[in-house]
């Protein structure tokens, strides 16, 4: 084959045929266009007015906005670079000029059924490239020669860049100007909803201190400032917005509450204890740990999900109920148990453990395969039947797998199907009498340790 020719695929056939088609069209419509413009009848003269009648005031439109798309006077006011901006603002036109950029984005089209180049126009301002880089002499200069503080090309406001990069010399420059501290962006975030970095913390008490509103909603999501701030596991916010008297019951279009966003939101166990003291704030601050989404997702369902033990023993102490099912019929011990082998160092039977002694109900057979990976997860879960029941999975456990636990595997292989001991009947019948209040009644008992333990179904390797 020659090297200057290339094969044609039929895909490649039909788009070159779809676009010569949009050609033809586009020509036909064109020539169209052109024909109705020279047989249309010209319009009649606007009547004048007698000569005696007093004519209209003339009223001059403003002049346009200056657009302006040269790089170099963006990355001036971008980097802050005082020189460059003096020279720049020798126009005044140039304050509020829409500063705009081009980018080229591949985009589909229907109706010619292939990807075309398109090209997006982004639009910003001098002020906002100012405050979104925190830089405050810029931003003053800007302000002192008039920049409209409110505007806000692109949907975001200088106040909302401010925010969200964490500069609050900025942002108290601003608010100094007439800045709004509730104004909206063009997806309905409020700036309160963008201070959610922890270098943020000082730009939210000064939108606090200039009046903005602790609880404002997102337009779609009916998120609030403590929503954002207790996802993302921020202290410090959390406590700001909580001595503002933010509504700590309150809930999002979904129906959950902020600690339900901050139990779902402790997904790295190298977080567990910053989510921790946050859900520790919201709790002592009233929120309630029942309070279920339109899903029936309760915050012990996400904490169970994360495998978050100290989380999870903190809301079941305040009153979570351990056997809630949420719209898919799975409770907290389902999520614990779909989510094993996920968090095998993050010691699953604590999670486990904690259900049980909370009143969870043993789950099915069927459902200790998912716990195999973990053999004192499978411990404390097989210690909650009155007889181990057959485990005919275990024959589907890898070989790897069982030689790294033999002594465990080969124990419940021994003592499925068989009875067991007396001692064990009568904690199983002592938990069953205490149900939900197992927890805190046996941790009241005046007896040793070890017998404590042993209610509890605390691991000691064995199955008795």
């Amino acid at each position: 084959m020659s090297g200057n020719t290339f094969p044609f695929t039929s895909t490649s056939l039909r788009s070159l045929r779809l676009e010569q088609e949009f050609q033809d069209w586009e020509n036909a419509r064109r020539a169209l266009a052109q024909r109705r413009a020279l047989t249309r009848v010209p319009l009649p003269r606007a009547p004048r007015p007698p000569p005696r009648q007093q004519r209209l005031q003339e009223v001059r439109a403003p002049p346009s906005q200056v657009r302006c798309r040269d790089t170099a006077i963006h990355n001036t006011f971008m980097f802050g670079d005082m020189k460059g901006v003096y020279a720049v603002l020798k126009d005044p036109g140039m304050v509020n000029a829409l500063m705009e950029t081009v980018q080229e984005e591949m985009v589909w089209t229907p109706e010619m059924g292939m990807w075309t180049l398109s090209s997006r126009v982004k639009q910003t301002s001098a002020l906002r490239l100012a405050a979104s880089r925190g830089h405050a002499g810029c931003v003053e200069e800007l302000l002192f020669r008039g920049a409209e503080v409110n505007d806000d090309p692109g949907g975001h406001s200088a106040l909302h860049d401010a925010c969200i990069g964490g500069h609050a010399v900025c942002v108290r420059l601003l608010l100094s100007h007439g800045a709004d501290p509730e104004v909206l962006t063009a997806d309905g975030s409020a700036p309160l909803h963008l201070c959610n970095s922890a270098e943020s913390l000082h730009c939210a008490e000064l939108l606090l201190d200039g009046g903005a509103d602790v609880d404002v909603r997102l337009r779609e999501s009916r998120l609030t400032p403590l929503h954002v701030a207790a996802r993302r596991g921020l202290e410090e916010h959390v406590e700001l917005f909580l001595s503002h008297r933010a509504d700590v019951l309150v809930t999002n279009r979904e129906g959950e509450t902020p600690l339900n966003a901050a139990c779902s939101g402790a997904e790295r166990p190298s977080e567990s204890g910053r989510y921790l003291r946050v859900i520790q704030m919201l709790l002592d601050a009233g929120a309630d740990p029942r309070t279920a989404g339109r899903k029936q997702h309760t915050p012990l369902h996400n904490a169970c999900a994360n495998c978050c033990s100290r989380i999870v023993g903190v809301l079941l102490q305040h009153g979570a109920k351990a056997n809630v099912e949420n719209c898919a019929g799975f409770t907290p011990m389902d999520c614990l148990l779909q989510v094993v082998e996920d968090y095998l160092d993050q010691h699953p039977e604590e999670v486990a453990r904690s259900l049980l002694n909370h009143g969870a109900k043993t789950v099915s057979p069927k459902k200790l395969k998912q716990c195999f990976l973990s053999p004192a997860t499978l411990e404390v879960m097989l210690n909650s039947y009155t007889s181990i029941p057959p485990c005919e999975w275990i024959d589907s456990v890898s070989a790897d797998i069982k030689e790294d636990h033999r002594p465990f595997f080969e124990l419940v292989r021994q003592r499925s199907g068989q009875p067991r001991s007396l001692q064990h009947l009568c904690r199983c019948a002592l938990r069953l009498h205490l149900g939900a209040r197992c927890r805190s009644a046996v941790s009241k008992l005046d007896v040793p340790s070890s017998v404590r333990d042993y209610v509890l179904l605390c691991n000691d390797g064995t199955l008795h």
